[in-house]
């Protein structure tokens, strides 16, 4: 099967908890492996300029696990700009990670459902939502759910 190369990776909630505990380790991780090569787009409503969010990442990356220089320097890299997006931008990506606390999860679905590429994967982060009720929610089953705490 020939490999499926996507243009970016992209997620919501970028400026979020699960984020820092969990997204930006994994980002890390996924450069030391050579698994990373698209540029990475994070959606948050925090309003934060470049640095901001790149100090994010690095004190996410500092308080679990570690920061390893060379993939934080290729992962800085790789989020070219940082800005506020519209849902319908973000919705047209291949993937879509959704890293959001779960009451503002359940409501951002419906929002999100009727924007999805019909291609896109959507990748969710949320604790204690079974994948049915995502995959009905989103009117999909092109659904991969994470578990966080795992």
């Amino acid at each position: 099967m020939t490999p499926i190369h996507s243009d970016a990776l992209v997620f919501f909630g970028a400026s979020g908890d699960l984020a820092y505990k969990k997204i930006f380790p994994s980002l890390q991780a996924m450069i030391r492996r050579g698994h990373l090569d698209v540029p990475v787009i994070g959606v948050a409503k925090a309003g934060w300029n470049l640095d901001q969010f790149r100090a994010r990442a690095r004190d996410s990356l500092h308080q679990h696990g570690g920061v390893d220089e060379a993939a934080f320097a290729k992962l800085a890299q790789m989020c070219p700009d940082v800005r506020r997006a519209s849902m319908e931008e973000v919705a047209a990506a291949e993937v879509v990670f959704v890293a959001l606390h779960p009451p503002v999860f359940a409501a951002a679905l419906p929002a999100l459902r009727p924007l999805l590429a019909m291609h896109a994967i959507v990748v969710s982060l949320a604790p204690k939502i079974p994948l049915t009720a995502l995959t009905a929610a989103l009117g999909t089953t092109r659904v991969v759910r994470m578990i966080p705490n795992a």
